[in-house]
């Protein structure tokens, strides 16, 4: 096994220097600082991670806190999991799971133990609890999702205001007049979930701001409660042409539910999901959607904590613009009506 002692030799300098140019801890001339770097891809060293966290009293682990709840959509947090994962494993880094939803005390625990250099939280509520647990931690957080109060926080994030006025407008611009906002179940809303509450923010102001009829509803996620309360908003708007949903595991049996119901998509319902593009394409007919970016933002949460790490600065807030896909489930306005 390559020694940084046989790069030192390679390259004609002393150990420390070489130890400098890895660590970037002093400066090293550009000329002396190329040599090394020659000689490292020339004998193929690769500094031992174990060695690197022990000289830096770091444990090189990101922890990644998501509370794991039963109306939490897991495979959406799934594929966060897995971008946070990768992106940490390009700066040798690793990431311990935490699923227990022990609020405030889980992250003043972790923090106590010094299994962890840094955190990601998710499942980020508006009046969220461990906000202030999080300014006073002796290290480095990122939230994907932000609280009504973010100052002090860096938090990355959907444009959920912009993603529910968007799909507003994509209907509006359709000619459809009467929408409704087919949501999470009931405990997300009673959380103040923010992607949830800032859904129905765009979707309410967007509505009133075209002129259009917009209703919200929370789903469970049966298909017996999908039956109940689509049938129930039909009958109170029978005039209703399109739908947005917020609810990715009842879109296969809300289809399923709306040919049930005699409605034909997008004939007489166009409907737009907040979903992965994946779900989306698989559907029949394919759905228009606002694509939920989870390998953008675990990427942008994980960078974001080792600039922080390694002593630079980041925003506070970053919001990546929601991009809606037109596909085959949204059409035209008709006034045919369903028998």
């Amino acid at each position: 096994m390559v020694t940084i002692a046989d790069v030192a030799r390679h390259a004609g300098v002393a150990t420390s220097t070489v130890s400098y140019v890895l660590s970037g801890k002093r400066t090293i001339s550009p000329d002396t600082r190329e040599r090394v770097q020659r000689s490292v891809r020339a004998l193929g060293y690769r500094p031992n991670a174990s060695a690197r966290a022990l000289a830096s009293q770091r444990s090189n682990v990101v922890a990644l806190v998501i509370p794991l709840r039963t109306d939490m959509h897991v495979p959406v947090l799934m594929q966060f999991a897995a971008a946070i994962v990768t992106t940490a494993r390009r700066f040798d880094h690793d990431v311990l799971l935490l699923t227990a939803d022990e609020g405030p005390a889980g992250l003043e625990r972790v923090a106590q133990s010094s299994l962890v250099d840094a955190l990601v939280v998710m499942d980020v509520e508006l009046h969220d609890e461990r906000v202030p647990v999080l300014r006073g931690l002796p290290m480095p957080s990122v939230l994907i999702g932000y609280p009504e109060q973010a100052d002090g926080l860096t938090c990355v994030d959907l444009d959920f205001v912009a993603a529910g006025a968007r799909c507003v407008d994509h209907l509006a611009d359709l000619g459809h007049r009467s929408l409704a906002l087919l949501g999470t179940p009931p405990t997300v809303y009673e959380r103040q979930t923010a992607f949830a509450q800032r859904t129905l923010t765009g979707f309410t102001e967007a509505a009133a701001r075209r002129g259009v009829l917009g209703v919200e509803t929370p789903c469970e996620h049966t298909f017996e409660a999908i039956l109940q309360t689509v049938g129930q908003l039909l009958a109170e708007h029978p005039d209703l042409t399109g739908l947005v949903v917020q609810n990715e595991p009842i879109i296969g049996p809300l289809l399923d539910v709306l040919r049930r119901l005699g409605r034909r998509v997008p004939e007489d319902m166009s409907l737009v999901a907040i979903c992965a593009d994946d779900v989306a394409e698989r559907q029949v007919p394919q759905l228009s959607s606002v694509t939920i970016p989870a390998e953008q933002l675990g990427a942008q949460a994980v960078e974001s904590l080792i600039t922080k790490l390694s002593g630079g600065t980041v925003p506070e807030l970053t919001l990546l613009l929601p991009a809606l896909t037109a596909r085959g489930s949204s059409g035209p306005h008709s006034d045919r009506t369903t028998t």
